[in-house]
């Protein structure tokens, strides 16, 4: 079990390759796609099924997929699986297994949920540690720098930092699916090879991006912590970290995408200042250096000197264009209740017509040209006796609102009665 797609899939195709002696078959199950072709290679028999807990289950209780003859069952990234809301769907399955079978569980953390899992479907579980020799949570073959950044200036550091001597592949982390997407259009516009992958695209598309950011087409992938978790690609040299991660765990998630199996590499962690007690807390439990980072902007020395990024550096490569794509939704200034555009009329999000506004303007040839004239009471005013007609038709109407002039009335006190007041004649 995989919590997500691509990790199946990575999963899936290295057991094909350790299995090319034993000819075992491996079929990879998860949402998203059709059951059919599922259904029938699990009716032809296979020898190892890796997918996501939902589909797993899905075909479990549907009948296909028979899991009496289970004989193991393993768990990859089972810290993540729970954090995904994926606990459920986990002990369901573990329930429809076999007794008699094993159970192996891979997790880069150990909270409580998975020490209780294990004891909970385990007996007498072996708990086994993978670590270096310093026995440290990051790698220690990745070098870390942490930043104090400005939200907006953070595209331009990044595209920087892509112009470094020693960047080969970069992958870029943002906590929601907008910013990975917004931020992957951006790299584009400044003449970079960039491709995302979160949960807005479809499977077809997040397997395309990641086929072309291993094989090199791609030098910029923009990910999500669900799209990227557990991914293995080779080569990584640079992690960014667009925003402060959520917890010392994910932070760890992160920049173990670069320094493996004994290469170099380099994370970078942009905070915010709004985010600065939540790093604070993730360096204490981590036990690094960085308590309180150096505030940096794209145009800062120390940048350039500490990522190696050669002088004269710029945010844009020579020639870029930005590319015409279709405006979404989340674009919109004001496109929900509050916005600062809210309130101005429908016609604001006619923003495709906005080319053609000063077009609008110019008069047509094809309209005709309106004539007026000057009426007053139903005839025709001359130009010239306009002005010398006007003082005395405006005589008899103060004539006649003297006529229809209200009365004053004089309250007496003391009396009980009211008296008209006199009105001295003009």
């Amino acid at each position: 079990m995989c919590p997500t797609r691509e990790l199946a899939l990575q999963v899936s195709k290295d057991l094909q390759v350790a299995s090319t002696i034993r000819k075992a078959r491996v079929l990879t199950v998860y949402g998203g796609v059709g059951y059919d072709a599922q259904v029938d290679a699990l009716t032809e028999g296979v020898d190892v099924v890796v997918g996501t807990p939902g589909r797993l289950k899905d075909l479990a209780e549907r009948g296909t997929l028979d899991l009496s003859w289970l004989r193991m069952l393993v768990l990859d990234e089972a810290d993540e699986m729970l954090d995904l809301g994926f606990l459920p769907d986990v002990e369901r399955l573990i329930a429809m297994a076999p007794t008699d079978r094993q159970m192996l569980m891979f997790s880069a953390t150990m909270p409580s949920a998975i020490i209780g899992l294990a004891r909970a479907h385990m007996h007498q579980p072996i708990n086994v540690r993978a670590e270096g020799h310093d026995a440290q949570a990051t790698v220690p073959d990745t070098t870390q720098f942490v930043y104090q950044a400005h939200n907006l200036d953070k595209p331009e550091i990044i595209a920087r930092v892509l112009q470094a001597s020693d960047v080969d592949k970069v992958m870029v982390f943002c906590k929601t699916k907008r910013a990975a997407q917004r931020l992957s259009d951006e790299l584009e516009d400044r003449g970079f090879n960039a491709a995302s992958i979160h949960g807005d695209l479809n499977q077809a598309m997040r397997e395309k991006a990641l086929k072309r950011f291993r094989a090199g087409e791609v030098k910029v992938l923009v990910a999500t912590d669900v799209a990227a978790r557990g991914i293995d690609v080779t080569g990584v040299s640079h992690v960014i970290n667009h925003e402060c991660p959520e917890d010392a765990k994910t932070y760890v998630h992160r920049i173990g995408r670069t320094g493996r199996a004994g290469h170099k590499g380099i994370a970078i962690t942009l905070v915010d200042w709004a985010d600065i007690v939540r790093w604070k807390t993730i360096n204490k439990a981590l036990e690094l250096s960085f308590d309180d980072p150096v505030e940096t902007y794209s145009t800062s020395a120390h940048l350039y000197t500490d990522l190696d990024i050669p002088e004269g550096t710029k945010g844009k490569l020579a020639g870029a264009q930005p590319k015409d794509r279709p405006k979404r939704d989340d674009d919109r200034r004001g496109g929900g209740r509050g916005g600062r555009d809210a309130g101005r009329g429908r016609g604001r999000e006619k923003s495709s017509e906005d080319e053609g506004v000063e077009h609008s303007r110019e008069p047509r040839k094809d309209r005709p040209q309106r004539s007026r004239r000057r009426l007053k009471n139903g005839e025709p005013v001359a130009e010239g006796s306009e002005q010398t007609a006007s003082a005395p038709a405006e005589a008899p109407k103060s004539e006649e609102q003297g006529e229809h002039k209200p009365r004053r009335r004089r309250r007496n006190r003391g009396k009980g009665s009211t008296a008209p007041e006199s009105t001295p004649e003009a």
